[in-house]
């Protein structure tokens, strides 16, 4: 028998807080990691990885683990099992989605056949409303749809009429106070990856009100709370029992993972994070002080030509007074071996990145099962699709 969501919950809690220290530290920050010292012999595994090896375990973290020896990998990888609630049957027609994206489209014909039309649906943060378009043609209804930028309502509605559907999109702030009056005990309201306080505000919302949601929750670091905030009771006293607290970085280990992106995009992806790395490098014995200096992100498209250019334009952002005589190649060839040393000992952190986003979307099914509400938690896609794949449908008891 599966465990219940309160047991899920309470031990995925219980490991997170037992390995913070582990798997908090951000290695691309520290030189040697504070765990190192505990854990040697795990350090010196990781380090000695084969590339081929440290790319398995970077997209599958459980399987065949070398870290097993160290780490609770198979309970949390039992832990992080959850139940398939995609519908096995018919979905969104694919010529539907004439005006999407293709990869957003495919979200949307997983995730819509979990939105029931028992009640008036509504959708939250919904862009230019493809999910509401979708829904309002395959059951034949209107569809109400809230987004606050005045430009995607427009497209929006442009979109709505040339497919000849019932949806009205309303230009609506869902953090202001007037946002309650969508959600009645006779609405379902569906989000398919609603970031952060987005997500947050529409079910304590619907607890109150007793709305109906089908949710896939995105982006929980996107927050104005400096530290993570339980939204239910649950979470507040066991956290509050086990001694630990979490930060916005940690918040966004949740959903690091993405899907693997086209080689040309990688091999910009991975020469911007070396010369990112070695500048770290060319700043700590420029400045005599080893300690990290973030750099804001630049778009690939923006990236200057060479290694050189780019610790000129970081060095400018950060005031960072440079010599006239720097070694380039060495300290380029030492950000792509700091990279590879980082991709290793990130590994670490792999392991405990699907159960901390488990665990935070518990805290949210959690919340909803205090008010009272039947809460299904499960995976609506396959994760090749969007690793973003949990869904939350709750419906008031009775």
């Amino acid at each position: 028998m599966a465990p219940s969501h309160e047991h899920r919950f309470r031990r995925l809690g219980a490991v997170l807080a037992e390995w913070q220290p582990v798997w908090q530290p951000l290695p691309f920050q520290h030189r040697r990691l504070s765990w190192e010292c505990r854990y040697p012999a795990m350090a010196e595994a990781l380090r000695a990885l084969s590339e081929d090896e440290a790319e398995r375990l970077q997209a599958d973290p459980f399987t065949a683990s070398p870290l097993s020896g160290w780490l609770p990998v198979a309970e949390l990888a039992e832990l992080v099992q959850l139940p398939d609630l995609a519908p096995q049957g018919p979905t969104l027609p694919d010529a539907w989605g004439a005006f999407v994206g293709g990869r957003k489209w495919r979200q949307i014909q997983a995730f819509a056949p979990l939105v029931t039309s028992d009640a008036e649906l509504v959708e939250w943060c919904a862009g230019k409303g493809h999910l509401a378009r979708g829904m309002a043609r395959w059951h034949g209804v209107g569809v109400e749809a809230l987004e606050w930028q005045a430009e995607l309502c427009r497209s929006g509605h442009e979109l709505a009429r040339r497919q000849g559907v019932a949806v009205q999109l309303h230009q609506q702030d869902v953090l202001a106070e007037g946002v309650s009056h969508w959600l009645t005990p006779s609405t379902r309201v569906m989000a398919l990856h609603a970031c952060g306080d987005l997500h947050g505000r529409l079910l304590e919302l619907a607890a109150r009100r007793g709305a109906s949601v089908t949710l896939a929750p995105c982006c929980y670091q996107r927050t104005e709370a400096e530290r993570y905030r339980p939204l239910s009771e649950q979470g507040w006293q066991d956290m509050a029992e086990q001694g630990w607290r979490l930060c916005r970085d940690d918040l966004a280990m949740a959903v690091q993972e993405t899907v693997t992106a086209p080689s040309g995009v990688r091999r910009q992806r991975r020469r911007a994070n070396a010369w990112r790395l070695g500048f770290d490098a060319l700043q700590r014995d420029v400045s005599g002080r080893d300690a990290y200096l973030p750099v804001p992100s630049l778009a690939y498209g923006r990236m200057p030509d060479d290694f050189a250019a780019f610790c000129q334009w970081a060095a400018g952002r950060k005031a960072v007074a440079l010599p006239a005589h720097i070694d380039w190649a060495r300290y380029e060839a030492e950000g792509f071996r700091r990279l590879d040393e980082v991709t290793r000992l990130e590994l670490v952190r792999h392991v405990f990145r699907r159960p901390l986003e488990v665990w935070l979307a518990l805290d949210r099914v959690r919340l909803m099962e205090e008010a009272g509400f039947q809460v299904g938690f499960g995976t609506f896609c396959k994760r090749d699709l969007t690793p973003r794949n949990l869904v939350i449908e709750a419906t008031p008891a009775g």
